[in-house]
């Protein structure tokens, strides 16, 4: 597989990040009297490749996220930045600030509001702004999760505006007191977000994804988490187009695996 960044405007988290929330279930935090949540949390990791929102940016990257969350507020707000940085290719990183907000369960979904910044320090080749909302629901056997995502003022490819849709299903198994297993799957839906002077003319109206991921929380203590993972991807080469300079990587699966650590304080 040809390793180079696919540059299409869209947006979201979480890891990102932001390189994805997605199949990355929390595990219960344990109820223990001196282990005292002060809100805070760091987490950092390692993936084989890297992701954002089912298009195919880099390979071989570390990242970081430190947030804290206020719950004194009306409904929860918390606030943060998760940096990712690529050794191949050497100038490729991405700096995220976010702010989000849990307003609670509306219809049986538990309910965020986010805003995220995008910047691209080394390589300055734009910055853009996104709104997303996401929705969680038991279904019983699995749950539902949903997500959609609104880019705003994006310099990156001259586009202005477009979406992002995410449907997934999540499910957790319990295999000891610390150890879970959580399996996850859907797809993405891009609605206007590929720049038609870089993709020959098409916008991007369609499903330009589809994903699996395994991952195993591992509960080290009261405040530490390691969790390694292994995902598959399958993208759509008529939604998911290289250019400008960029190779092509649509239409291919892939297998990759990394592993976090988080810790809250």
């Amino acid at each position: 597989m040809k390793k180079a960044i696919l540059v299409a405007a869209i947006g979201a988290m979480t890891l990102g990040v932001n390189a994805g929330d997605w199949g990355k279930a929390p595990v219960g935090k344990a109820p223990i009297e001196e282990c005292i949540d002060l809100g805070g949390e760091i987490s950092v990791g390692y993936a084989t490749d890297y992701y954002f929102h089912g298009v195919y940016w880099a390979e071989d990257n570390a990242w970081a996220d430190v947030n804290y969350t206020f719950d004194g507020l009306a409904v929860p707000v918390t606030v943060g930045a998760t940096y990712v940085n690529s050794w191949n290719p050497v100038n490729f990183d991405q700096l995220d600030v976010y702010a989000k907000a849990a307003l609670g369960t509306f219809a049986g979904f538990d309910t965020t509001l986010g805003y995220t910044y995008h910047l691209f320090p080394e390589n300055s080749v734009g910055e853009f702004g996104e709104i997303s909302l996401g929705l969680r629901r038991s279904l019983g056997f699995a749950d539902l999760v949903l997500g959609t995502n609104y880019m705003t003022g994006n310099r990156l490819l001259g586009e202005s505006d477009g979406w992002y849709h995410q449907v997934g299903l999540e499910k957790s198994f319990a295999i000891t007191d610390n150890i879970s297993l959580v399996l996850a799957g859907g797809a993405g839906y891009l609605d206007g977000l590929i720049n038609s002077a870089v993709s020959g003319g098409q916008q991007g109206h369609g499903w330009n994804h589809y994903y699996a991921r395994a991952s195993l929380p591992i509960q080290l203590n009261c405040r530490a988490t390691l969790t390694p993972f292994v995902g598959y991807e399958n993208r759509d080469g008529a939604i998911n187009a290289g250019g400008a300079g960029f190779t092509n990587l649509a239409d291919e699966d892939n297998v990759y695996s990394g592993i976090s650590l988080n810790v809250t304080f």
